[in-house]
Parts: C-alpha cells; structure tokens; sequence
C-alpha cells in the first residue's frame, strides 16, 4: 500500500520549468513537486505521494497523520538518524 505523506513547505522555486519545493517530513526534506498545488505558500502542509504534492491540509490534520504514523511504527525513515556515541 502507498501512502501520502503530510509535509511541511520550507522554500518553493522553479526547476525546469516546473514549480517545486523542499518540504520538511519530520526530520527528513526532500523535494516535491508542486505543481498540483498552487495556492500553496512557504510554511504550508501538503500530502505528498511518489515525489508530487497532492492537495493542501492543515497542520492539526498533519499532526493526527504523524500520530498515527508513529503509532504504527512507520515514521522510522522519517526520523533523522540517531547520532551514536562514540
């Protein structure tokens, strides 16, 4: 099953022509495009699937989303990775 990810816009730039931006899931950023949304601001929640932003959603729906996620154990490559001491 894939799922749709809540995510956080940081920035929003033009990329080959196409409208995209880095958007914070957690501790991880990745890169999503954008174009499917285009009300959308810097600071937005987006629902992100395979690498395209799908629709806008507020930030108490992306918090329920993270809680529900991390109840079922499937934000762990969400997580920045854990610095071990030497």
């Amino acid at each position: 099953m894939c799922l749709a990810i809540p995510g956080q816009v940081e920035t929003i730039s033009e990329r080959s022509g196409l409208r995209v931006g880095q958007v914070r899931f957690g501790g991880v950023t990745r890169e999503a495009v954008l174009e499917h949304v285009p009300e959308v601001e810097v600071g937005d929640y987006v629902l992100v699937h395979v690498g395209f932003a799908l629709q806008r959603v507020d930030e108490a729906e992306a918090q329920r989303t993270y809680a529900l996620l991390r109840e079922l154990g499937q934000l762990d490559e969400l997580e920045p990775p854990s610095q071990s001491a030497p």
